[in-house]
């Protein structure tokens, strides 16, 4: 339901339109009745929105990057449209934001900064520098429950400390979740019926992949073979394609870049595990919303928001950040354990179904927005 009926009086402006946001923003939108502006910077290697199916969608800015840093051009024609709130990214190094939030001083425009907030291992001028930053807004929409904790320590005031969640296009996943049927697709792709780990995501060093293909070795040497399937693209990959030990060569799998839903659907849905050694993200939501649970490591500081969709033993376990053997552990007891595979599948569906959805945030967003 809409509260804004006739002037459009909230604007997004952002960095980046990452494609798998599009769901998002059609539907803030559509129940905001918001307009969306966004920078036209590449970022890395992720694919952008087509705008023709972002209906909201009025323009791109051109940045202008120096060294972390970036501007917006175009920003003030938009602030001067009078928007009631503007929303940002919440990131310090977009210094236009800083003038933007300064300006708004002056005026009746409330602005609020979309971000993850304190991650808990900032040091003192980084800590001065956020507080400094996030204190210029008048909210900070946030995408975990950990931030918030953190912030609040910190002496920020919770009244403006808003967690929103996150969430891909769960909607339309559920429908194709409900076509898939159990079939022999990794019997067919390994010729064999061992448990199968999955990534998705980009391949970036940051991802600590490499522990995902060591681990794979010594579980064979604890008489437990598994096969990996990679999905996605990125500057780790050929290292990745080389560390595979040329006995495993058979049971290791790189599917490249994926972006149709349909296709992803079966390979997660009839995994066993997902595998993030590094920090986990938004591959924590795509997995846990075809029903497959996930590991990640425990050092919570290094981690993003997501990870608190894993319940240890229900949804997910956690390892010991950066420790191989941890990894195997965790990885071994999981597979051997008796544990009903349904039974966790409607444990994933349901965590996700409680707050990392569409529905959810949106209702969320309209609640503190208007």
């Amino acid at each position: 339901m809409r509260f804004f009926l006739k002037k459009k009086t909230i604007a997004f402006i952002l960095n980046y339109a990452p494609h798998y946001r599009l769901h998002i923003y059609k539907k803030l939108g559509e129940v905001l009745n918001a307009d969306f502006y966004f920078g036209n910077k590449v970022n890395g290697n992720i694919k952008k929105i087509n705008y023709e199916y972002l209906p909201s969608f009025k323009s791109e800015l051109k940045t202008i990057s120096f060294n972390k840093f970036s501007w917006l051009i175009g920003w003030y024609k938009i602030f001067r449209k009078k928007y009631s709130i503007i929303i940002l990214t919440g990131d310090p190094q977009i210094l236009s934001n800083w003038l933007l939030l300064i300006i708004s001083k002056t005026t009746n425009t409330k602005v609020f900064l979309h971000t993850h907030g304190w991650y808990g291992r900032e040091k003192l001028i980084t800590k001065t520098i956020k507080k400094t930053y996030y204190k210029l807004s008048d909210g900070l929409l946030l995408y975990g429950e950990r931030a918030k904790s953190l912030m609040i320590n910190e002496g920020f005031d919770p009244k403006y400390l808003h967690v929103i969640y996150n969430n891909l296009d769960y909607e339309n996943q559920v429908l194709i979740r409900k076509t898939i049927t159990k079939d022999n697709l990794y019997k067919s792709l390994f010729n064999n019926n061992n448990p199968v780990l999955i990534f998705i995501g980009r391949l970036t060093y940051a991802k600590k992949l490499d522990l995902l293909i060591e681990a794979q070795i010594i579980l064979e040497n604890k008489n437990l073979s598994v096969n990996l399937v990679f999905i996605g693209e990125g500057e780790a990959e050929i290292n990745l394609r080389n560390k595979v030990d040329i006995s495993m060569i058979d049971r290791v799998c790189f599917l490249g870049s994926i972006y149709e839903e349909q296709m992803i659907a079966p390979y997660l849905y009839h995994a066993d595990l997902c595998v993030s050694p590094g920090f986990v993200g938004l591959t924590a939501m795509h997995s846990l919303a075809y029903g497959t649970p996930v590991i990640t490591h425990n050092n919570f500081s290094n981690q993003v928001p997501e990870f608190e969709a894993i319940k240890e033993g229900i949804t997910g376990v956690f390892f010991e950040e950066d420790n191989v053997n941890s990894l195997v552990d965790k990885i071994y007891d999981w597979l051997v354990s008796v544990k009903d595979r349904e039974v966790i599948r409607e444990y994933c569906f349901k965590e996700i179904e409680e707050k990392w959805n569409i529905e959810s945030q949106s209702k969320i967003m309209t609640s503190i927005l208007k």
